[in-house]
């Protein structure tokens, strides 16, 4: 079947753009086609510094005629129902077919060609492209990111006419700005398109790119025994900021290693797109950087380099400047600055800010092992840096810096530490800090930002989370969770909301249980992710949803009911039981219906009392003992063994007992046994929740 090209030849397109610009043709074109009624084989898109290339393979001439039923209103219907019916199908009253009492209206329709389809698509797409940026040129009203130049549309090798805004369709493209002939030149489908593009020294696939990048830049430091810093994120900009990239290694002046690591590669990353090197063979970077041409130098590319290591020089000269300008400063000044400086307006400034971490950190030490006096002291600096000259030059240093700093002037490396990575974990993917002083100052400044966010009413939506709140909440879970210490969340959400100073009334109580909610949810959404079953962590967070919170505050502890909960399902005694407790309260359910459940303790001298009904009282009985003992050390897996008791009792109850005794004092003894059974199980979980 034909194959349909488009690409779309323009200046250059800013690289964090393209990707994206790549998923939107995809998803703007395949809806238009769908629409149309055309199917296809293969789709692919292709995105780089100056084209968006699209090919379809398998796309018939033109759609299949389509003959569709529509069911429209009853016959009965009021006239109105009727003439609405006949709007949307445009037909007249007799050429409707009357079937068992309702309307149906068959429409057919001639299946359109596909390169009319495809001229109105693409014409409809290039006016509403949605480019984060755009800008109109010439004397039309076309927008695009850049002004464009040519387009491509072939359909089966003939080109698919069509004209926007003095643009007209065509099979001539360019190849590269420099390094190609500088003559247009015309292609007949895909394959001839890429492989005259890639002769004019032009990578169309962004992957093919990447590996080209790899593999020279690898080899070019290999020659001289050096190593690449990977860097993915930069692997993907300098991917799309050059046509054929060409990497060259440069040397620097080996002066500027007395920096942190950090800021030489971060200098060399946002300013100049340059990937750092290393020496395998010693700790720390090399006097080197590695910078991708987007051209083939005759010499080597020496000249190039030596240019680019003069303007690295340049920027690392403004770095080393701020550093040794900052280590003359120090906190005291840093922190007076920060009375100025507004957190947010209805949260007061940062230096409040700090003071509320710092009593807050100090409240979380001793639950996480830490040293009290360490934390607060950690979190007194821990925003410091924000008022330095490199954190105003970087922010992506902020944290970073202040644990150089805070290690220069003395203080413990356990400050210094916390200070460094006290804003961890920034995402799934970030560490997870486990030094204790870093952990109670980085669960503090996450939990003050969540008291403070939900006690002015800006919480997170749907589609909204513009503080970070979610992420600030699932670090909190993951790092309670790295630690494995006992810190119920509950007190120290209240000393939290305690802490804040707000002009605004708000009811502290709703705050702290809207919070605890909230990081449990985080909390599910962790656990789910490392393979939890959705039932299980449902049947342990129960008290967390109802109206009146009775939560388990403690994360630590939760994660371990989930744990033991699981692997006592594995079991046969958990899977019998369980069906024994759906039973149990299946039963329960149905009585309740009718009217309030029999109170009072379970008789065991009944007379003619069935020996599996007075096993499974006492049975019941000495499982609740053991339960709370267990959950007061809480042994959780010695609870499961302990409800795991009652598998036999309840298996021979069932079997030998009915409960549902015509005699009004045995039915309720019955079910009193059944309410307890299921009274004991819940104090460990909540098994209605378990499928199954």
């Amino acid at each position: 079947m034909p194959q349909l090209l488009l690409e779309i030849f323009s200046e250059e397109i800013p690289a964090r753009m393209q990707q994206g610009a790549a998923r939107d043709l995809e998803r703007m074109v395949s809806d238009r086609l769908k629409a149309a009624g055309l199917t296809w084989e293969a789709l692919n898109v292709f995105a780089g510094p100056r084209r968006l290339t699209l090919v379809i393979d398998g796309l018939p001439t033109a759609a299949e005629d389509r003959n569709e039923e529509v069911k429209g209103p009853k016959t009965s219907a009021p006239a109105q129902a009727l003439e609405g019916f006949l709007r949307k199908t445009g037909l007249m009253p007799d050429q409707l077919v009357e079937r068992d009492g309702v309307w149906f209206a068959e429409i057919s329709s001639k299946g359109r060609q596909t390169t009319e389809v495809f001229a109105e698509a693409v014409d409809q797409i290039i006016r509403s492209f949605p480019w984060p940026k755009s800008m109109r040129w010439g004397t039309g009203s076309l927008r695009w990111v850049r002004p464009i130049k040519r387009v491509i549309a072939l359909f089966d090798g003939a080109v698919v006419p069509f004209e926007i805004d003095g643009i007209h369709s065509g099979d001539v493209t360019e190849g590269h700005r420099f390094l190609g002939s500088g003559k247009p030149f015309a292609v007949k489908d895909f394959a001839d398109y890429r492989a005259k593009l890639e002769k004019e020294y032009v990578l169309l696939d962004v992957a093919d790119r990447k590996l080209r990048i790899l593999e020279a830049a690898k080899a070019a430091c290999a020659a001289r025994g050096l190593a690449l810093v990977d860097d993915d994120g930069l692997l993907d900009e300098v991917a799309g900021l050059a046509e054929w990239p060409t990497p060259i290694l440069g040397d620097m002046d080996p002066q500027f290693l007395s920096l942190p690591p950090e800021v030489v590669r971060l200098s060399m990353k946002v300013h100049q797109k340059y990937f750092a090197v290393r020496d395998p063979s010693k700790d720390g970077l090399a006097p080197n950087f590695l910078v991708v041409a987007n051209v083939e130098a005759t010499d080597g590319g020496q000249a190039l380099a030596a240019g680019n290591s003069r303007v690295l020089s340049a920027r690392l000269n403004d770095a080393r400047f701020f550093w040794d300008e900052d280590q003359k400063v120090g906190f005291d000044a840093w922190n007076d600055k920060l009375t100025g400086v507004t957190f947010h307006a209805k949260l007061g400034t940062l230096a409040e800010r700090v003071d509320r971490i710092a009593a807050l950190a100090r409240e979380i030490a001793p639950l996480v092992g830490a040293d009290a006096d360490q934390a607060e002291q950690a979190a007194r600096l821990s925003k410091a840096d924000l008022a330095s000259g490199m954190v105003s030059e970087f922010p992506e240093l902020q944290g970073i810096m202040g644990g150089y700093y805070a290690r220069l002037a003395g203080y413990p490396d356990a400050v210094a530490d916390a200070v460094r990575d006290h804003y961890k974990p920034q995402g799934p993917g970030d560490s997870v800090p486990t030094a204790p002083v870093t952990v109670a100052v980085a669960i503090a400044e996450k939990l003050d930002t969540l008291v403070g966010f939900f006690a002015i009413d800006e919480k997170p939506t749907g589609s909204r989370d513009p503080y970070a709140l979610r992420r600030a909440a699932l670090g909190v879970s993951r790092m309670i969770r790295a630690a494995n210490a006992p810190v119920g969340l509950r007190p120290v959400l209240n000393k939290a909301v305690a802490l804040l100073n707000l002009a605004n009334e708000f009811d502290r109580q709703v705050v702290v249980i809207e919070v605890l909610r909230f990081i449990f949810d985080r909390l599910k959404v962790s656990l789910r992710d490392d393979g939890a079953r959705f039932d299980l962590i449902d049947a342990v967070f129960e008290d967390v949803r109802g109206e009146e919170v009775k939560v388990d505050d403690d994360i630590s502890r939760v994660v371990r009911r989930v744990e033991a909960l699981a692997a006592f399902l594995a079991t046969d005694d958990g899977a019998n039981l369980l069906a024994g407790y759906k039973r149990a309260s299946n039963i329960l359910k149905a009585e309740e219906k009718k009217g309030p459940l029999p109170e009072g303790a379970v008789a065991t001298g009944l007379p003619n009392q069935p020996a599996e009904e007075t096993a499974l009282a006492f049975a019941a009985a000495a499982a609740a003992t053991a339960v709370d003992a267990a959950l007061e050390t809480e042994d959780f897996a010695a609870a499961m063994t302990d409800l795991a008791a009652l598998r036999g009792p309840v298996d021979a109850f069932f079997t030998g007992v009915m409960v549902n005794s015509d005699v009004a004092e045995e039915r309720e003894n019955r079910l009193k046994l059944l309410g307890q059974v299921r009274a004991v199980m819940g104090r460990v979980a909540d098994f209605g929740q378990i499928a199954g």
